[in-house]
């Protein structure tokens, strides 16, 4: 017990330095970037100030005082529950990306959650297949689909689905009065769901697919044979399932993969989620809203990760015990 809560604690001062780490690098970094954060708030009036003017407004919104100071100001705030306002849109922060933050889980969500429902079911239909045409097309159009960006292939089903054959909205997460109604939420859906998916389908099914092909040729995998199991048994009992602590730690590692994939479909789309607040903040330099999405966005990668690592300790004794994984340690004959 008491070993427990000292690993706890370090994960959590762990985790509290490194978005620490990360507030202070996005504070810095968006500071110094070129650009004027008076447009944002002001608009075209902030370009026919004068001097006085302008230093009053730096004032008001606490742009005048030294780099530190604005920082441990911020952070004193931040540690309150207080974040600021948003420069762009005059309302705090918190409750805008609240407002935002459903529609980006209802398009991150679904991706994630078909990518790696799919991506095991492609891999082992290439590992069962392997080498006959649907293993050689399957990888021929992922080697293709894998290699065209994001805002490439949005721009291209707008183009074709929605200009074109005038079939799938182009923009938007729901048309002007209809965001109750779920068949026009799942009509906007389709197209930067499809993008999500096919950006990174493709990469995690051929990760499944060469462990898979790894497991198969070990050791174990012909003893199994030898005393009458068959493959099809073998390969979901056994080599399935001796690669599923690695997926579960790859799909913590592909959390951020993800996510930026999906925040440049939202830009596209103009998608109203935290992809489009994100480009928007740093774009009209809104730094309370940009500081607020980078540490959101570093947590949950972060928790993410540390969540998935717990996971595979629970359903991989080797990896408590720090066994060795190796074709023989796997011989469950």
């Amino acid at each position: 017990m008491r070993h427990n809560a000292l690993l706890l604690t370090k994960k959590l001062i762990i985790f509290l330095a490194g978005l620490l780490a990360l507030s202070m690098a996005v504070f810095c970094v968006s500071r110094m970037a070129p650009g004027d954060a008076l447009i944002s708030y002001y608009g075209e009036r902030a370009e026919k100030m004068s001097p006085d003017e302008r230093s009053a407004a730096e004032a008001r919104l606490g742009l005048d005082r030294p780099l530190h100071v604005q920082y441990v100001r911020w952070l004193s705030g931040a540690a309150r529950g207080d974040f600021g306002i948003s420069f762009m849109y005059k309302t705090d922060v918190l409750s805008l990306i609240r407002s935002r933050l459903g529609n980006t889980l209802i398009l991150g969500g679904s991706g994630f959650a078909l990518i790696f429902f799919l991506a095991p079911l492609l891999g082992i239909l290439c590992t069962r297949l392997e080498g006959r045409w649907p293993d050689r097309l399957i990888c021929r159009l992922g080697a293709v689909s894998g290699c065209i960006p994001e805002f490439w292939l949005s721009l291209l089903l707008i183009a074709l689905f929605s200009v074109t054959l005038r079939l799938l909205p182009g923009s938007g997460a729901y048309c002007v009065g209809k965001s109750g109604e779920l068949a026009d939420r799942l009509e906007h859906l389709v197209l930067p769901l499809t993008v999500v998916v096919l950006s990174h389908l493709w990469y995690y099914t051929y990760l499944v697919r060469s462990r898979l092909l790894g497991e198969v040729r070990q050791d174990y995998v012909l003893l199994a044979k030898s005393k009458g199991l068959t493959p099809r048994r073998i390969l979901f009992r056994h080599c399935l399932r001796n690669i599923m602590p690695s997926y579960l730690s790859l799909m913590a590692i592909s959390i951020p993969h993800i996510l930026g994939g999906t925040y440049i479909v939202e830009s596209v789309f103009s998608y109203p989620g935290l992809g489009t607040l994100s480009y928007e903040s740093a774009r009209y330099k809104d730094y309370n809203l940009l500081m607020l999405l980078c540490v959101l966005s570093g947590a949950s990668v972060m928790l993410c990760s540390s969540l998935a690592q717990a996971v595979s300790r629970r359903i991989d004794p080797r990896m408590r015990d720090g066994t060795p994984v190796s074709g023989e340690a796997r011989n469950d004959g």
